[in-house]
């Protein structure tokens, strides 16, 4: 089969892989009818991330046809159309069992690897490197789904594809991004980052009742799908962050802040701050959090920081005297997938929201993935999301 695989820091490419096949009785195998590109496959992409081999199939966006079921899987069926959590869970743990799903004990054949890094075994993830479980991904032709009677959800009739492809993850990312704001009636959030993540951020905010939200980014068409979304902005690129922001907000600031940029943030209002990105952009072991400090930075005190964006080792300077001298509470982690998909999807079929906007091209080629990739990358032609129907 077809595949886009990584093969070196900054290059991916379109290979010829070997089909995969049944491992264990609770596996599915699909046939992938849509897949698309993440910002997290971008950190991949750029060499952030530990342990990628050579070869490895990249892709955690994934959705398709079931066309084989193990013998012990009673959930699902030949035919069936499911959408593909990013996160492989085993439904049995006490992880599990308590509801935090992405912090599975079970599911990362090398857990203790990982655990080497992060002190414990997480969830293995799809087409996202050894170190959470060296699983091949979803942008190919064909995907092995492990525990496929925990995660995946079968699509209702009458939803297409691309309705419901965000659920395999930036959509329940994004929510829970705004869940842990806990916001009120009258709350003003501030986002970081106005890609996909961002952009449904805003999106979920405003489902959860936020009176304002506010996005921050330095490329034009994206700040421009942010205003769509009903966002007021601040491009960062001609205006001092901080002092916008009190201005906007009359001195008050914003109560809730969601960094949605993670580790390779860049760009800083001081001039020992952009000495600092100057240096740090040019090194690759170290992650940088210049939005997250600037996020901390213009929370209000007694407020929450909400940390989607992806980050993986060491990282640079965190403003951690600030985050602790104001009372901020800082929420992050991997999302808890499983007990967001079912929900998003009612919110789908009623109407709520429908989040393929974000779509901003499309292919039918897996070959065409490299150039995309490229282009997702540098933010060219306007490209916001990237979406592949590997069979047409």
């Amino acid at each position: 089969m077809k595949a886009l695989t990584w093969q070196s820091r900054g290059k991916i490419s379109c290979e010829t892989v070997p089909d995969p096949k049944i491992e264990h009785g609770r596996d599915v195998i699909i046939k992938v009818t849509a897949c698309a590109i993440c910002g997290s496959d971008l950190h991949l992409m750029g060499g952030f991330m530990p342990t990628m081999e050579c070869g490895d199939v990249l892709g955690h966006e994934t959705m398709g046809e079931v066309i084989e079921v193990g013998r012990d899987n009673r959930k699902l069926k030949v035919g069936d159309r499911i959408v593909v959590p990013f996160t492989i869970c085993c439904g049995e743990c006490r992880q599990c069992e308590w509801g935090n799903w992405s912090c599975c004990e079970r599911t990362n054949p090398n857990g203790k690897l990982q655990a080497e890094t992060y002190g414990y075994p997480l969830a293995g993830l799809f087409g996202f490197s050894h170190i959470t479980g060296g699983f091949a991904g979803g942008q190919a032709e064909y995907l092995r789904v492990p525990y496929a009677d925990v995660g995946p959800i079968v699509v209702p009739e009458g939803l297409t594809d691309e309705q419901v492809l965000f659920l395999s993850d930036i959509f329940p990312t994004a929510y829970q991004a705004a869940e842990h704001c806990d916001i009120g009636p009258e709350d003003t959030v501030a986002i970081w980052g106005c890609g996909p993540v961002g952009v449904l951020a805003v999106k979920c905010c405003l489902m959860l009742g936020a009176k304002r939200v506010i996005s921050i980014d330095s490329v034009p068409e994206r700040l421009a799908l942010a205003r769509e979304t009903g966002a007021e902005t601040i491009d960062l690129s001609k205006e001092n962050v901080q002092d916008t922001l009190m201005e906007m907000t009359h001195g008050l600031g914003p109560d809730s802040v969601i960094e949605a940029v993670g580790m390779e943030s860049h760009g800083a209002d001081t001039t020992l701050q952009k000495v600092s990105s100057a240096i740090m952009e040019h090194t690759v072991s170290l992650e940088r959090p210049f939005a997250l400090n600037q996020a901390i930075l213009a929370c209000r005190p007694g407020g929450n920081v909400s940390m989607p964006g992806v980050f993986a080792g060491p990282v640079g300077p965190v403003a951690l005297g600030v985050l602790m001298n104001k009372g901020l509470t800082l929420k992050t982690g991997q999302t808890h997938m499983v007990r967001y998909m079912k929900p998003l999807m009612e919110r789908i079929q009623n109407g709520d929201i429908d989040p393929s906007f974000i779509i901003s091209h499309r292919s039918t080629n897996l070959g065409d993935g490299p150039a995309l990739y490229d282009m997702f990358r540098d933010k060219k032609d306007n490209c916001t999301k990237v979406v592949f129907k590997p069979h047409g």
